[in-house]
């Protein structure tokens, strides 16, 4: 596996993930994804949305709102307890939180630290044209909230019987004391949750049942299972919401660390957010002949993480004639270039079939174009990003109609006739 500087490196080098702001010095905690990597994080998110909605027949999704009624998070236990333990060094005036750090010094210079004090991690922030207390709101710092508030639409609009799931995938903002590990920890991140709600009595199977699914999700694109690890919570550590927790976490190159995690969160969320909203957000139980609370099972990922550990997992060294290939061997669903067209020389007459090929396959995959350089070279660039395919136009093709396939893994090439070109990519890429 590469040090995370190698990935960093790719990444800015080759246009998946820069600093945001870079001009003016980049600002801590946030990150811009470049062309590459707005096609690598979609896809990823296609992938899971596939997963956990299209392919199932008891989950739907929503998307709510970034900033909510305050009194949500009043409701969900945020504005009171999502703080986090801060001390700051008497010497070179760092802040870190006390509980990420071993012992009682600074682990930068040495220096006193001192004493810890708390600090809430939400965004706030203000709507409506003048600053005051009445006006206070905050970035959610989690989505999963916007899936409680809007349960008994959802019920109501869907008609759904229990088990069912809500999905949903948005950014959240977190004012992370000490962000850092590249797109580990940052202060804007996106999510993808379920919130799944099942009849009291039967939570503790779905529990085992997302647990399986979400773990069997990482490995079905690439994911290798043996740098994967699932770490059950030990009762002292679980949230005051859960009544159990796993997270599923991955070899990265500072150390096993969550991926994603999967919570039974009890009847806790519906039943706050029924007190103090007023609202009665019970289920009408039809075999019971009651009105229950729902239990909620949690697959909670982070898209930015999902895609660090699938470039980290796809990441390939090995030699060549030219020294070192190097080679990201993306699952070919999540790939964010799927083929790209590479006529043999600049020649007119071959440029002109090669782009009459490449707005043939543009309607149909996502694709690239390069003509600059040797083909060998081009080769590299495209396996370096991780392109399953290339397509290569030669001075034979303009008289035979067809074009050569070479799969970026076996290295092995094909001969296609261009007619036939769409459909033999797309049995290839299936």
């Amino acid at each position: 596996m590469p040090d995370l500087d190698t990935i960093v490196s790719l990444c800015k080098r080759r246009g998946f993930i820069f600093p945001s702001s870079e001009i003016y010095g980049g600002f801590g905690g946030f990150w811009d994804y470049g062309p590459l990597g707005v096609e690598l994080k979609r896809n990823i998110r296609d992938a899971w949305w596939h997963s956990v909605v299209h392919e199932r027949d008891d989950v739907v999704g929503v998307d709510a709102a970034i900033i909510m009624n305050p009194q949500v998070w009043i409701a969900s236990g945020h504005v009171r307890g999502f703080i986090e333990p801060l001390v700051d060094c008497k010497v070179c005036k760092l802040r870190f939180r006390a509980d990420q750090i071993e012992g009682d010094r600074c682990p930068e210079c040495g220096g006193e630290l001192t004493e810890p004090r708390w600090f809430n991690t939400m965004f706030k922030t203000y709507v409506g044209p003048v600053e005051e207390e009445a006006a206070v709101a905050y970035l959610r710092p989690e989505t999963a909230q916007g899936i409680f508030a809007n349960f008994k639409n959802v019920l109501t609009t869907t008609r759904r019987k229990l088990p069912f799931g809500i999905a949903q995938i948005g950014k959240a903002f977190r004012n992370e004391i000490t962000p850092g590990r590249f797109i580990f920890r940052s202060r804007e991140f996106e999510q993808m949750e379920v919130e799944y709600f099942v009849k009291p009595g039967t939570d503790e199977e779905w529990h085992q049942h997302w647990i399986q699914e979400r773990m069997n999700w990482y490995v079905r694109y690439g994911i290798k299972p043996e740098n994967l690890r699932l770490r059950p919570h030990d009762p002292e550590e679980l949230a005051h919401y859960a009544k159990a927790c796993a997270d599923i976490e991955y070899n990265f190159p500072f150390g096993m660390s969550e991926l994603e995690g999967i919570a039974n969160r009890t009847d806790f969320d519906l039943k706050m957010h029924s007190q103090h909203s007023g609202e009665d957000l019970t289920y009408y139980d039809e075999e019971s002949n009651q009105h229950i609370l729902p239990y909620v099972i949690e697959p909670s990922a982070g898209v930015d993480r999902s895609l660090l550990a699938f470039l980290l997992d796809a990441y390939d060294e090995e030699p060549d004639k030219e020294g070192t290939r190097v080679v990201l061997r993306f699952h070919k669903r999540i790939a964010p270039i799927k083929v790209a067209v590479l006529p043999l020389s600049r020649k007119e007459a071959l440029v002109n079939l090669a782009k009459d090929v490449w707005a043939r396959l543009r309607p149909h995959y996502v694709t690239a174009y390069d003509d600059a350089q040797s083909i060998g070279r081009r080769y590299r660039r495209q396996d370096e990003v991780g392109t399953p395919f290339c397509v290569t136009v030669d001075f034979q093709s303009i008289d035979d109609n067809a074009v050569t396939i070479r799969e970026r893994d076996s290295m092995a090439q094909i001969r296609v006739p261009i007619a036939d070109l769409v459909d033999v990519l797309r049995d290839k890429l299936m």
